[in-house]
């Protein structure tokens, strides 16, 4: 199980109304061991007991990006509602695949971005809503992290969709789209490793008067601030996936910093 399964399970406590009421892996030991270190009712060695579980309202899918989809679409044609982990699925035809199928059930669906729901998002939704930068013009986001070529790992392997677009790009794509729709043009470039996976890519995205530059890797550690810049004023936000700072610096006017404290329960809000 991996570390954002583990993040998750332990935010339950944060969640009203919620009880992480069974675990399933790929074996029945490693399901064992996850339900002991987060007091779960049940644990079950394949994915089928589990989403044939009358217990079970809501599935939390945390498997590798390629077997989203499959999981995704079991869950919802037992009437579960999912909570996919990002990214949503490896493929455009296999999210769509799932969105289908789950208007279709009638049961809830969402990408498990927990960037989303975070308060520092929401102050970056209403400084834009207040036109506090004017009409916005530009946007620059990046998320690097240094991991190590290991070519066993997921991390660098092409079939189980990894790369730093799909794994680190995501947090840069999502605020683009969250905040200004879906672009007109996008066109990309990216730094391919030995495995075949991408080690880092550049996005660069285009609307009516807005260009947005959006960079990823797993081959440099970046600590390089976000900014949106508008015709009025700049706002610099300290880290895209998880915002708590955030300067706005108006054109010819003194800087104001908004702090936002970081909750111990980042993926409870989601």
């Amino acid at each position: 199980m991996g570390a954002i399964a583990h993040g998750v399970a332990g935010d339950f406590q944060f969640v009203p109304g919620a009880e992480l009421a069974a675990v399933a892996s790929r074996t029945k030991e490693k399901a064992q061991e996850f339900a002991a270190r987060h007091g779960v009712k049940h644990a079950y060695g394949s994915y089928r007991e589990l989403l044939e579980s009358p217990e079970v309202d809501v599935v939390y899918i945390s498997t590798p990006h390629p077997y989203h989809r499959d999981v995704a679409l079991a869950a919802i044609a037992n009437g579960k509602s999912v909570l996919v982990e990002k990214a949503f699925t490896a493929t455009l035809v296999g999210a769509q695949q799932v969105v289908d199928a789950a208007r279709a059930k009638g049961v809830f669906a969402m990408e498990a971005m927990w960037t989303r729901f975070l308060p520092s998002t929401d102050i970056v939704r209403q400084l834009l809503a207040n036109a506090e930068l004017g009409d916005v013009e530009t946007l620059f986001a990046d998320h690097g992290q240094w991991f190590g070529l290991d070519p066993a790992s997921r991390l660098f392997a092409p079939e189980l969709a990894g790369g730093a677009l799909l794994d680190l790009g995501v947090y840069c794509v999502h605020p683009l789209v969250d905040l200004f729709g879906e672009p007109q043009t996008v066109t990309r470039a990216e730094v391919t490793l030995s495995t075949g996976a991408d080690g880092a890519a550049v996005l660069l995205a285009t609307y009516p008067g807005l260009v947005a530059d959006l960079s990823a890797s797993k081959i440099t550690a970046s600590s390089l601030p976000s900014q949106i810049q508008g015709e009025a004023a700049t706002m610099l936000i300290d880290h895209i996936a998880l915002p708590r700072r955030i300067v706005i610096e108006p054109i010819g006017g003194s800087p104001r910093e908004i702090l936002v404290e970081g909750p111990p329960n980042n993926l409870g809000y989601e």
